[in-house]
């Protein structure tokens, strides 16, 4: 057999592809970490190469002929000195045996046991994926896999395992069938780290609601009975100065990020640059070279748990990045950051910033200009995804708080200069005041008085006026924050939206033959297209959130003499916010210049529509008025959504829901006529009013009171039907309105398009 010697030693006998563990250490917990290290190339699907599974705390335990491979009960504890009291903790609640291991020899306490199958199952519940995702039934296939030795390795303190895992099946979907040669056997590698828990040393540091780090908490059972039995921590890396009374030093250990050597210039250096930005956040707290990236060896592997890694990762589409961590759950430190960054994110910025511009002129075609803005996106994005794996959580306040952090989602801030369109100030450069902050929090050093030290720390945060909104508050389905938005710009979300509706007017007037690069194909401007004509999609979430939103912050008792507490949004800023969403529901604003349509044909033989392209209801020609409906259908969906309905129902000094519906109708229906296209795209969105009002009305989260309140407005909308039957279509929604108020059936054999994907950008 050939032999590795390590944290766990193991064999490999080639002529069985058999690999044995020497188990040695049992009843010993250590950390389990599987991933992928080679994926499936799909965003829909997200399984994507280097992706990280989940971290487990794990022991050995032996069971006559077999070694049980145990996942302990890590949240539920007894942070006590009494080992009874931790018994009944342990004993209260159930653990999770991984897989039992059969013992094939042993010398005492030393087992050889055959970790064989259990390399070859789906530790990455790949199979599950495929079924949840619509992709067909799978599941791993062990004549068709086999150990990798090429990756697997041993070392003092971690040992790392990989195989080449076959999964066989049927009825493959479309998203398999695109990136697997053969769609019935989709072969990717799995890889199992088995790491020694970190040496002593390292401090836990407390959790708040503002510090802007995720969360690590578990729950204790032997906290006295005054005090909360949740405990919660921030996840960071180690730091620690060499001298600790200097007021700058070197640290013991540096946090060291290797760059992935397959990334192309000149992304690689753009996410060199980036990345680095967080070495002036480190130096303002007294390190010096705290932090340092550098090209990954050509002999390491990205899965190693020793090396913190920046993967440049392909997929058929445009997809997400992501930042990841291997994190001691006990205690919160992270021993691995990976980040994953998506390859096809800068050809989607240089698209944007060329759409914006037009610059192939038939001149020069000088692009700089365009790619530079492309590549300010990537070292934005380099230095995000990187925050993530530092401990941080996303700040989706920073782009309304004069971009104050890499952690928000930005979008393009464009602007016009003597009506031309600029992209100087597309994107900052460098971190913001919040994230020198965050970080302060998590690696800062504060004596012996942390706890105290640390509030400090977080009421000057906000009396220097950093804001802060995470995850759920800020989504545009159900969140609620009137400050907290994705890709968004401005303090004024309404006034950033008629800015942004003014910059998207110039582009879509200037589109033509100067958008798309020579020898293009004509019909390539509809992927031009898209992102221009949406420039304003993600302002309107940002809009659309003001109607029955909520003002508040993350606020513990006793971080304002008085408390803040919730307040809603005033009634004029609703009401301005309501107007400006109706405008994007214009025909002025939906209608695309004639001269541009009679650019677009349909598509040259050898090009598809994809997934970024509009989709129509006219076969191959181009259709705008689908497209406007398309943006239409988003806004109306925002606005409309159940949760801001049942919010308007409640309200009573501000913008009610009888008037946020009086508005809309007024808007909409009752709009003068249109003539040509502008009186196609009127239609279409009235139609799409209706429409939009009886899904509402079908929604099961919609509260009572919501719902008679559309039941007035739809009876409403009858009568004045009544009144306006010159048009075929008011006839057919009066048909339709008939029927369900009579009945209480609605059965729609129609269905809005949607807009292509946007996010991320």
């Amino acid at each position: 057999m050939q032999y590795r010697d390590g944290y766990f030693d193991f064999y490999y006998q080639s002529e069985e592809d058999k690999l044995y563990l020497l188990v040695d250490k049992l009843d010993q917990p250590f950390i389990f970490q599987s991933s992928l290290p080679r994926g499936m190339g799909s965003n829909d699907i997200g399984l994507d190469r280097g992706q990280l599974g989940e971290t487990r705390l794990v022991q050995f335990e032996r069971f006559g002929n077999k070694v049980f491979l145990k996942q302990l009960n890590s949240y539920y504890r007894a942070a006590s000195d009494n080992p009874a009291e931790q018994a009944s903790v342990d004993e209260a609640f159930a653990s999770s045996v991984l897989a039992g291991l059969p013992v094939v020899a042993s010398d005492g306490n030393r087992l050889l046991v055959d970790y064989t199958e259990f390399l070859f199952s789906d530790i990455h519940q790949i199979a599950e994926r495929l079924t949840q995702t619509n992709q067909g039934s799978y599941k791993a296939d062990a004549k068709r896999s086999g150990i990798f030795l090429e990756r697997s390795k041993a070392f003092p303190r971690n040992t790392e395992l990989e195989a080449l895992i076959t999964f066989a099946g049927s009825k493959a979907g479309d998203h398999v069938k695109q990136v697997a040669p053969a769609p019935d056997a989709i072969s990717v590698h799995l890889h199992h780290s088995l790491i020694a828990l970190p040496e002593e040393g390292y401090q836990p540091r407390a959790f708040h609601p503002y510090s802007g780090y995720w969360k690590v908490e578990y729950m204790d059972y032997a906290a006295p009975i005054d005090q909360s039995m949740v405990k919660r921590f921030v996840p960071r890396h180690r730091l620690q100065k060499q001298d600790p009374g200097a007021s700058v030093s070197e640290p013991v250990e540096p946090i060291v990020y290797y760059l992935d050597p397959g990334v192309p210039e000149p992304v690689r250096s753009a996410l060199y640059d980036g990345a680095m930005w967080w070495n002036n956040a480190f130096e303002k707290l007294g390190y010096k070279n705290a932090f340092v990236v550098k090209p990954l060896p050509a002999d390491a592997d990205p899965m190693d748990v020793r090396y913190n890694v920046i993967q440049w990762v392909h997929r058929a589409t445009r997809g997400w990045s992501y930042g990841s961590t291997v994190t001691d759950p006990r205690t919160g430190e992270i021993l691995k950051g990976h980040v994953t960054l998506g390859s096809l994110r800068v050809r989607q910025d240089f698209l944007i910033a060329t759409g914006l511009t037009s610059p192939y002129d038939g001149g020069a075609n000088d692009t700089q200009t365009q790619l530079d803005m492309a590549l300010a996106r990537i070292r934005q994005l380099s230095a995000h995804e990187v925050g993530h794996t530092l401990g941080l959580i996303h700040n989706f306040a920073a782009s309304a708080n004069d971009r104050a952090s890499v952690m928000d989602y930005p979008h393009p801030l464009v602007t016009l200069e003597n009506d031309k369109i600029s992209l100087k100030n597309a994107y900052t450069e460098g971190l913001g005041k919040w994230d020198l902050y965050a970080i302060e929090y998590g690696y800062g050093e504060f004596g012996d008085d942390e706890q105290d030290a640390l509030r400090k720390l977080v009421s000057q945060a906000k009396e220097q006026g950093l804001e802060y909104i995470a995850d759920r508050d800020a989504r545009p389905a159900g969140g609620v924050s009137a400050r907290g938005h994705l890709w968004d710009n401005g303090a004024d979300p309404v006034a950033e939206l008629k800015r942004l509706l003014a910059v998207r007017r110039v582009a879509l007037n200037n589109l033509g033959l100067a958008s798309i690069p020579d020898q293009a194909p004509l019909s390539s401007l509809q992927e031009t297209l898209v992102p221009i004509y949406l420039l304003h999609r993600y302002q309107v979430e940002a809009v659309a959130k003001l109607v029955g939103g909520l003002e508040y912050e993350y606020e513990l008792k006793g971080d304002h003499p008085k408390p803040r507490g919730l307040k809603h949004v005033g009634a004029d800023q609703q009401r301005r916010a309501l107007e400006s969403l109706l405008a994007t529901l214009s025909p002025d604003v939906l209608t695309l210049p004639a001269d541009l349509l009679t650019l677009i044909p349909p598509r040259a033989y050898g090009d598809t529509d994809g997934r970024e392209s509009f989709q129509g209801r006219t076969g191959l020609a181009f259709d705008p008025i689908s497209a406007a409906e398309a943006a239409a259908n988003h806004t109306l969906s925002l606005l409309l959504h159940p949760q801001r309905l049942n919010r308007l129902a409640m309200a009573t000094g501000e913008l009610n829901i009888e008037q946020m519906l009086k508005k809309l109708l007024e808007k909409s229906f009752k709009q003068p006529a249109s003539r040509g296209v502008e009186s196609l795209i009127r239609q279409r969105t009235d139609y799409l009013v209706f429409y939009s009002l009886m899904q509402a009305m079908q929604n099961p989260d919609l509260a009572p009171v919501a719902r008679a309140e559309l039941l007035t407005s739809l009876t409403g909308l009858r009568e004045w039907l009544e009144d306006h039957q010159e048009q075929a279509q008011y006839r057919l929604i009066a048909r339709e309105l008939h029927w369900y108020l009579e009945s209480g059936q609605w059965q729609p054999k129609y269905t809005p398009l949607a807009l292509p994907p946007g996010s991320p950008i």
